[in-house]
């Protein structure tokens, strides 16, 4: 847990994240981790009802580790997990692994005019 958060207080999704909600959203996620002699190199998390939809957050693996096939290979673990199989939406929110995302069938939103969104940004620097 200390190596997640120590990745996500710095990351600009979540910076300034307190440990304590790190911790939070572990507990209640679907994880997944990627570790390289008992290093964490790696991490996903996953929230959903395992029913109809899954929220996508928290990826990364560390800039020592990138360009090895990581990215894909935790890709594939997470979409093919039996507990996440016949969903009708999944979700994220990414700045820069578009790409990635688009290689597991993932697109652009057809119609961002339906989407609404609550976002606190400086939520971790009050």
């Amino acid at each position: 847990m200390n190596s997640i958060h120590a990745f996500l207080s710095k990351a600009y999704w979540s910076l300034n994240i307190p440990k304590e909600k790190v911790q939070a959203a572990i507990k209640n996620s679907l994880c997944f981790g990627i570790y390289k002699n008992k290093k964490q190199i790696g991490f996903a998390r996953v929230i959903s009802d395992f029913s109809t939809i899954a929220y996508l957050g928290d990826v990364y693996i560390l800039e020592d580790y990138r360009e090895l096939g990581l990215s894909k290979w935790l890709m594939e673990t997470i979409m093919s997990y039996s507990h996440l199989q016949g969903l009708r939406r999944w979700i994220l929110l990414t700045r820069d692994a578009h790409e990635l995302y688009r290689k597991f069938g993932w697109t652009d939103i057809a119609d961002p005019s339906i989407w609404m969104e609550y976002h606190n940004k400086n939520v971790y620097s009050q």
